[in-house]
């Protein structure tokens, strides 16, 4: 009986296997990464198929925040989501993880008044709005930031919290990376594309340069009290 040899190589089926369980755990991931997610062909701004054109429209009408993935861009995306949703087609909706469905599917909760129901809080302009109203006035003087005090991601919130501190004022934080709809909305809600952002109760201060120029001026105390 010949004797078959082991191997520290995987065997093809193996490989295989595997290969599926990555692209199955990295779906996972993408169908999770916002509250709202959509899988088209092309961008909202550039939709490649009538029906992600179509679908960008209805969302925009019912005023949904989301994001999207191209799904024209990877393949095994694109061939892999068929599978682990058991949806053969594109565009796909998918809201907290789970799937939606396609253009006719969503068409069909609007119709029937029951799709802003299905929307997880903060997922539709008035709801995002109320939610970043509440954060900004959630401490009387709150600073959105990459990372948080002593464990900063980014240069300019590591010396704007150095800033801060001199000052010995208390302040609460929010960590923009932990909250991709926070990250986003809050630059149109402010009218400030970048961060950190320092609002003193509810207004908009400025960012570092803005922190950085009250404090060299000597105006920077009296503006965090108000």
């Amino acid at each position: 009986m010949k004797k078959s040899s082991l191997s520290s190589t995987p065997s093809s089926s193996s490989s295989s296997s595997e290969g599926k369980e990555d692209l199955n755990t990295r779906l996972g991931k993408l169908v999770k990464a916002a509250p709202v997610m959509l899988f088209m062909k092309g961008s909202p701004a550039n939709a490649r198929c009538k029906f992600s054109k179509q679908m960008v429209q209805l969302l925009k009408e019912q005023e949904v925040i989301y994001s999207y993935f191209d799904i024209l861009t990877d393949n095994d995306v694109r061939q892999g989501l068929k599978t682990f949703s058991n949806w053969k087609t594109f565009p796909q909706l998918y809201i907290e993880g789970k799937l939606v469905g396609g253009l006719d599917i969503v068409k069909a909760h609007i119709e029937e008044e029951d799709f802003k129901d299905m929307l997880p809080k903060g997922s539709s302009k008035e709801g995002l709005e109320a939610k970043l109203k509440g954060l900004i006035n959630k401490a009387t003087i709150m600073l959105f930031m990459k990372g948080e005090p002593g464990a900063e991601k980014c240069g300019f919130s590591r010396k704007i919290v150095e800033i801060l501190k001199e000052t010995g004022v208390g302040y609460s934080t929010f960590d923009i990376l932990t909250d991709q709809e926070v990250r986003q909305g809050l630059k149109k809600f402010s009218n400030w594309p970048t961060y950190p952002q320092l609002y003193v109760k509810g207004t908009l201060v400025g960012g570092l340069d803005v922190v950085t120029e009250l404090k060299e001026d000597g105006e920077l105390l009296e503006t965090l009290r108000g």
